[in-house]
């Protein structure tokens, strides 16, 4: 095929496989390296605009890709996490910070001098940095070094992909039907629709744009081509964001239609303002061949104008997508709790699940403490809402439950292996502690019925009981959410001083029993609310204990091997809270 051989095709399709590899490894370490400060940036969520522009720019910047940032936007929305008010800033951003890959893989085309200079060429860095991310994955133990030696393999890998297309197609710089092809495409219309269609297959604006950089370094694409290509890859890489709200809600789906809305008003603006610019000055460097560093500069280039152009309508992209896909009387506000598209973010994905299950443990909590209400005095519409907040905390253990399997099976970094895990067994801790909050809703019940009263005594060692069990949840709930150790720290005393007051109790019970202060229907009433109490603050202690193995390394020994080399071990800070507690919740006998 006129110095374009079979060979030639399989070379170039091998170089594309490596591109689109290299692409992806690199994507996914940059993501595990920047977990941490993803979730950081992505807590920054704010409905100010330009807030929301540097938050897409920086965010596209850390992933290389702004499919995965308006996805990631998609399943926000769709969660409820994110308005669609916020979204439009954001997808704005993330258009703008996918521009950084294509410079990056133009300096593959930048050669020329020798000596020292030639040590700055991306044929010699390439390898160099081949080089030091093999040393840095096999050789270190550190997981963020693993991470980092992975996105020097990615771009190196990349890089290879690119000089091995960029060979392949030298075949064609002297190929007649290539010529035509290429012709054909200098019509801004079929620019755009091919650029649209490559993009939209591959589904990555930035491995696109990659492949017309390979293509411009047989000298046969003028900026005439260029132009209208760039924009249509702009266009394509909405489809990412399109596929994925397949299913979600209409605000998620609104989502992606602002995205696609924006590149589309883009192109049809921009396009006819270059053409009458380029006419109106006498402009004649359309038929000049363009560099696949210069192609970097006019994705770049188009993509500030565009946004420059556009900011006065920005405002008016959202009542746009509402015209477009509108509300019914029953989807009106729909969120999905745990969104599946955030798996392909991991850490952004732990985030989530760490959020959802702050909320169930909150839940938790308050049932209980609303029981603790019902002891006192029984109130009907109180113990419905218990009942309410049971049914609703098993559906968070079933979501989470569910969800965070799916997630372990991802590529994790060992920070978010180990929340993810210890999300697992969280959420089982305060599922049983929303069970035994309709337990004891169940003691107040019978007490209620049948119109039974404890004695001073026994009344009173129970406010006692009842008051440690509310500051150990209050402990273990700030332990938690806030991740606070010094909290966790004092769960495990505090539990130990509880489960003397329950053995206390249950003496003194009996000493009442054989004085006939106490009848043996009371005594049943009381040994239930007893156990629930002693294993709801089981359950706190099993949660701080989750905590400290976490900080120490220790998540192979186990909880419980772990507890109990706490409390039998000469820890100072454990018996002064164990003797603090013991003092401040005593009781007579």
């Amino acid at each position: 095929m006129d110095g374009f051989d079979i060979f030639d095709i399989i070379t170039l399709f091998g170089g594309l496989a490596l591109f689109l590899f290299g692409m992806n490894l690199m994507s996914s370490a940059l993501e595990k390296r920047a977990g941490g400060r993803l979730k950081s940036l992505l807590g920054n969520i704010t409905s100010n605009p330009i807030k929301g522009f540097l938050l897409g720019v920086g965010v596209t910047a850390l992933l290389q890709s702004s499919s995965a940032t308006t996805v990631m936007v998609v399943g926000f929305v769709n969660s409820g996490l994110m308005t669609l008010t916020q979204s439009v800033g954001i997808i704005v951003g993330a258009n703008l910070g996918a521009s950084i890959t294509p410079w990056l893989l133009g300096l593959s085309g930048v050669s020329g001098g020798g000596g020292i200079l030639q040590f700055f060429q991306m044929s010699t860095i390439t390898p160099l940095m081949a080089l030091v991310g093999a040393f840095l994955y096999i050789f270190q133990k550190n997981a963020k070094r693993r991470d980092s030696g992975m996105i020097l393999l990615g771009f190196s890998v990349l890089m290879y992909g690119m000089e091995s297309m960029s060979g392949a197609v030298s075949g064609l710089r002297d190929a007649p039907w290539f010529s035509q092809i290429i012709s054909v495409l200098s019509n801004p219309v079929v620019g755009v629709l091919a650029g649209t269609f490559i993009t939209a297959v591959i589904q990555s604006s930035s491995a696109s744009i990659g492949i017309l950089q390979t293509l411009a370094t047989t000298g046969n694409i003028s900026y005439s081509v260029a132009v209208p290509v760039i924009m249509g890859q702009n266009i394509g890489t909405c489809i990412s964001a399109l596929l994925s709200c397949i299913g979600a809600s209409k605000n998620a789906k609104r989502a992606a239609l602002i995205h696609l809305s924006f590149n589309v008003i883009s192109t049809i603006v921009c396009l006819p303002i270059y053409y009458l610019v380029y006419s109106l000055a006498g402009f004649t460097f359309g038929g000049l061949p363009a560099a696949p560093m210069s192609i970097a500069m006019v994705n770049t280039a188009y993509k500030i104008v565009s946004i420059i152009l556009l900011l006065p309508v920005l405002r008016f992209l959202e009542p746009l997508s509402r015209l477009l896909i509108r509300d019914s009387a029953k989807e009106a506000g729909e969120v999905q709790l745990l969104d599946e598209r955030l798996l392909k973010s991991p850490s952004v994905a732990v985030a989530r699940c760490k959020s959802v299950t702050v909320a169930m443990a909150e839940l938790a909590v308050k049932s209980l403490f609303d029981a603790f209400r019902e002891l006192e005095r029984y109130d009907a519409k109180l113990a419905s809402s218990i009942r309410e907040a049971e049914s609703k905390v098993d559906y968070y253990e079933d979501k989470l439950g569910t969800y965070l399997v799916k997630l372990s099976a991802q590529n994790l970094s060992s920070a978010d292996n180990a929340q993810a895990s210890k999300l697992l067994h969280m959420i089982s801790d305060y599922e049983r502690i929303s069970d035994h909050a309709v337990n004891i809703l169940g003691s107040a019940e019978e007490i209620d019925e049948k119109k039974l009263s404890f004695s001073t005594d026994a009344q009173r060692e129970i406010n006692t009981m009842v008051s440690a069990v509310k500051e150990i949840m209050t402990l273990a709930l700030k332990a938690f959410r806030d991740d606070d150790l010094n909290s966790a720290v004092m769960v495990e005393p505090l539990e130990q001083v509880v489960d003397n007051l329950k053995d206390k109790i249950r003496m003194h019970h009996v000493s009442r029993l054989q004085t006939g202060e106490c009848t043996i229907e009371l005594g049943f009433i009381l040994t239930d609310l007893l156990t629930d109490l002693e294993r709801v603050s089981d359950h706190c202690s099993n949660i701080a204990g989750y905590l400290l193995e976490m900080s120490r390394d220790d998540m192979d020994m186990g909880v419980h091997e772990f507890l109990h080399n706490v409390r039998s071990g000469d820890a100072t800070e454990f018996h002064d809270y164990y003797d603090y507690f013991k003092v401040k919740y005593r009781m007579p006998g």
